[in-house]
């Protein structure tokens, strides 16, 4: 009781709003009113009668996914942003940690930019708002990954999980994606600490979604190396170690060398027992292994709001507005090109 009392002293306006914010998710229905739109105009109709309201904001605005997306992204670094403002310790630090995690995808993004030579000045508007920080508008001048590194990564949160397994001279011999896993490995363990000290029901909800989340990580990764190369003892060194797939499977994992193998480890596990088994409604094959992650990791999410006086509906709420933004953009992409067959692909969220 006295655990609550002390919840809701702190952060208990911000819970209850969050919960305001989660009940304005879309439902089945407004997806199902979004499928049958024949144009981005009557997407963007369809959707001034939920919670994003006007998408365009001048009258002179070419509706286009690009847009859509920019705008759904806005919306949610404004709900982001009020939540940080109005937080406070730890509640303040384990938001920034959400950040974090775009954070890195932004620099992988601008890593992988400067190994193409692409200008940074077109690379700037793809990175996820979320994970803007003051550091990223010094990425015009850096011309190379030395001054990529000096200007950019060394001063920004996430330097510590980078310098802790390479220096700078290795971002010059490695693929810029493995580099993006070391460092969001030791993100994601290092978040897994951070909510298991916190103690209590934010302890038992986040750490259950970061072990999940771990897991998802793992599993991918050795899917994905079958093709390549890698070592087993480099494959392994990306896996996280904070999940529920102990020593023993990571290693059998890293040391697969077929789809079958890795299927046959995994589903001895329950949880991820049925990810490689085909869905009814897939029927071309559009949902792929990320996708069938995502449908448990959606449902993860809104289970967490079953509780009460913890960090993780935050966490939660978040992700499943991504998840959600995701959607619609697959739904306007589909609509745009005209591919209509592909439009019930999206990740259903089971709100309730």
């Amino acid at each position: 009781m006295s655990q609550s009392f002390l919840f809701n002293i702190e952060s208990g306006y911000l819970e209850g709003l969050v919960r305001g914010f989660k009940n304005g998710l879309l439902k089945q229905s407004d997806y199902l009113n979004l499928t049958q739109c024949e144009t981005l105009q009557d997407l963007l109709l369809n959707i001034q009668n939920t919670d994003y309201g006007h998408i365009l904001t001048h009258e002179n605005e070419v509706p286009n996914v690009e847009l859509i997306e920019r705008r759904m992204r806005e919306r949610i670094v404004v709900e982001y942003n009020y939540m940080r403002v109005n937080s406070s310790e730890p509640l303040s630090t384990f938001l920034d940690y959400i950040r974090y995690e775009h954070m890195i995808d932004n620099i992988a993004l601008l890593m992988a930019g400067l190994s193409n030579r692409r200008p940074m000045r077109k690379l700037l508007p793809l990175c996820h708002p979320l994970g803007l920080f003051d550091q990223l508008e010094a990425i015009e001048v850096a011309s190379n990954i030395d001054e990529l590194f000096n200007s950019v990564l060394i001063d920004t949160p996430i330097s510590k999980y980078a310098s802790q397994h390479f220096d700078k001279m290795a971002l010059h011999n490695t693929d810029v994606e493995i580099q993006r896993s070391i460092i969001y490995k030791s993100y994601l363990e290092d978040f897994y600490k951070f909510c298991k000290k916190l103690g209590g029901t934010t302890a038992e909800v986040m750490c259950n979604i970061l072990g999940f989340e771990a897991d998802r990580r793992t599993i991918v990764i050795a899917v994905n190396s079958l093709s390549t190369d890698m070592q087993p003892k480099i494959r392994e060194s990306l896996f996280p170690t904070c999940g529920k797939l102990g020593p023993v499977v990571r290693k059998l994992l890293a040391s697969s060398t077929d789809f079958e193998q890795v299927r046959l480890t995994v589903s001895k596990f329950v949880t991820y027992a049925g990810v490689f088994n085909n869905i009814e409604r897939d029927t071309d094959n559009l949902i792929t292994l990320d996708d069938r992650f995502l449908m448990l990791e959606a449902k993860m999410h809104v289970n967490s709001f079953l509780q009460q006086f913890h960090y993780g509906i935050f966490y939660s709420y978040l992700k499943l507005k991504e998840l959600e933004c995701r959607n619609i953009v697959w739904i306007a992409e589909c609509i745009s090109q005209r591919q209509n067959d592909k439009i019930n692909a999206y990740i259903p969220i089971p709100i309730y």
